[in-house]
């Protein structure tokens, strides 16, 4: 074994050997390490490589082991793949395609599953009349929550970049909302005639609107046309057991099926 060297990847510091480094000679490591490129050193002296410094481990340990191990959640896959275009070892390539081709097939079977509640709130709200005369107001307004399951966590992401939550004057994705990659909730309102736009930013009131349609879904009926779209589209068909056909839009726990 040879001599260990710190690497700084982008903050992150790494500890290895110079015969791992250089174990790909053809590899962009390979020629840094090797003297023919010139090296970086930060302000304790170590090697410094401006890339992201999270996912290096991965690569890190291909160089070490010749095998890509990701866990099973792991959903930076495009990250990933843009850093080992950079470090060019062709066999990590490789197998990161094949990774990505056996992902593709695992997520050709999957099941959808939607389930919808709507209920009436009242909201009370001030309504300025004059520059110092305000009234007191009230109505009430739908309140709609769905909790949506796959098995499929990239049609999961792909959901997240077709609806978007206007809050504060503001359209926002719901993919920043995705905490748990096969499982999504949305809370949102159906806008309220006379209700001041503040009004929704102070109570935490969100709408949400599907792009690139520009509609606004304020209705149950809305929201289950506009996701059967993108589910279609995907490959998705209902499930013709639950709900039937018939009752989709009366249905409030919806199912979807799509087979390799």
């Amino acid at each position: 074994m040879s001599e260990p060297i710190t690497l700084n990847v982008g903050g992150k510091l790494y500890t290895t050997s110079l015969s791992t480094l250089t174990s790909f000679p053809d590899s962009m490591l390979g020629a840094m390490f090797s003297g023919k490129m010139p090296t970086k050193r930060d302000s304790q002296g170590n090697c410094f490589i401006d890339r992201d410094g999270k996912v290096f481990r991965y690569i890190l340990n291909f160089l070490r082991t010749s095998h890509l191990d990701l866990p099973e959640d792991f959903q930076e896959m495009g990250l990933l793949r843009r850093e080992v275009d950079f470090y060019q070892v062709q066999p990590l390539i490789e197998a990161l395609q094949e990774k990505e081709v056996e992902l593709s097939k695992a997520e050709k079977n999957a099941m959808l599953n939607i389930t919808l509640d709507q209920r009436t709130q009242t909201v009370h709200f001030t309504v300025r009349e004059a520059p110092q005369i305000y009234s007191l107001s009230s109505s009430n307004m739908e309140v709609f929550s769905a909790h949506i399951f796959s098995t499929s966590s990239l049609f999961l992401k792909l959901l997240g970049s077709k609806l978007y939550y206007c809050f504060n004057g503001n359209l926002s994705s719901i993919s920043s909302f995705l905490k748990d990659s096969n499982h999504l909730t949305l809370d949102w309102v159906a806008p309220v005639e006379g209700l001041p736009e503040e009004e929704y930013t102070r109570q935490n009131l969100k709408r949400l609107w599907v792009l690139p349609a520009n509609k606004q879904i304020n209705s149950f009926q809305v929201f289950v046309e506009e996701v059967l779209k993108i589910a279609m589209s995907d490959g998705f068909c209902v499930d013709s057991s639950h709900p039937h056909a018939s009752d989709l839009m009366n249905n409030k726990i919806i199912r979807l099926i799509r087979y390799k």
